[in-house]
């Protein structure tokens, strides 16, 4: 069993950066793992996946260069470090353990921690 608890959102201005972690309690330095966003109205969509090790990383198109998720496996968390944020970048953001790691199938969610980016 793996429980992930996200933390590190807030409201910051268009232009500003926020670092987010997902502590997790349980093993997954075996999994692959990623960050989901879900803006208001809108579905659940991957942002960026790492593998087990940190050294295959995968972002989004919307996010690249933005956006640079790392992984810690001694301390179990996972970070998503968020640069030039932009309006479009609100919304509920979750970590997650992946099912595979070439995809977005979640096996594990957080709760999510909220990102509010204002124009």
């Amino acid at each position: 069993q793996v429980q992930l608890m996200e933390s590190g959102g807030g409201s910051v201005q268009a232009g500003g950066s926020l670092r987010l972690s997902c502590a997790a309690s349980g093993y997954i330095s075996g999994y692959c793992m990623a960050w989901f966003r879900q803006a208001p109205g809108k579905e659940r969509e991957g942002v960026a996946r790492i593998n087990t090790w940190g050294g295959s990383i995968y972002y989004t198109d919307s996010v690249k260069g933005r956006f640079t998720i790392s992984r810690d496996n001694a301390k179990i968390t996972l970070y998503l470090q968020m640069n030039s944020l932009k309006p479009e970048d609100t919304g509920m953001y979750y970590c997650a353990t992946l099912g595979s790691c070439g995809g977005w199938v979640p096996t594990y969610w957080g709760q999510g921690t909220q990102v509010t980016v204002s124009s």
